[in-house]
């Protein structure tokens, strides 16, 4: 009875979801930004939201941050209160009702990284791409599942059972491997001392836009 009941607040919230989006990509969400462009066809936004090429896994988004790589930025859309609450490291806390404050422009609309939108789903994650990619922003991802499948698969990765493939146990391996990484203790790990490494704190630079020089003057 309880599975069937968070069953059908799921289903309602993602139908809800698929509208937002939806009427965003017919261009009748009202913003100040918007008046300032007009950004991309509907028609064109439309498809991209179609696609599932947007989603990058936590597998990939883990061995990037365990290799250290510089190429991208994370942006936690959830509220302040749930990004102090716990974040993946290095993220900037960008609520997605502030997202088209000017502030916030330059880590959004910028060349120099990809832009990885998370929530606690996809629910607020794809709604703050959607905005973004209707301004024409570019090199923009979510990351499928959010922090509920960040921990359902990095921090607390399921075992699998003794009829699954040998490719389930050596991602379980590497998984497990990525959650000592982020400061996971396991018992067989208790009597051992050990270092965890953090990953070291990212020091990100952002390219602002320069402003054209105003014709004309004495």
């Amino acid at each position: 009875m309880v599975k069937k009941r968070i069953a059908k607040i799921l289903s309602f919230r993602y139908t809800m979801m698929a509208a937002i989006l939806i009427l965003l990509a017919g261009g009748l969400v009202l913003l100040p930004k918007y008046q300032e462009s007009e950004g991309i066809p509907a028609e064109q936004l439309l498809s991209n939201i179609i696609s599932l090429e947007r989603y990058v896994s936590t597998d990939q988004i883990s061995d990037k941050l365990i290799s250290q790589d510089p190429s991208f930025i994370l942006i936690d859309v959830r509220s302040e209160e749930r990004y102090n609450s716990y974040t993946l490291p290095n993220a900037i806390n960008i609520p997605l009702k502030k997202l088209l404050d000017k502030e916030f422009e330059s880590y959004l609309n910028q060349d120099q990284y990809d832009v990885v939108f998370f929530s606690d789903d996809n629910f607020y994650a794809d709604q703050a791409w959607a905005i973004c990619n209707r301004l024409e922003y570019k090199n923009l991802h979510v990351l499928k599942g959010g922090i509920n499948k960040w921990f359902t698969t990095i921090i607390n990765p399921k075992k699998p059972n003794e009829n699954m493939s040998s490719k389930a146990f050596e991602l379980y391996t590497t998984r497990k491997a990525a959650s000592l990484f982020y400061g996971v203790v396991y018992p067989d790990q208790t009597k051992t001392k050990s270092v965890i490494k953090k990953a070291p704190r990212k020091i990100i630079t952002v390219k602002k836009k320069k402003k054209m020089p105003v014709e004309g003057g004495c």
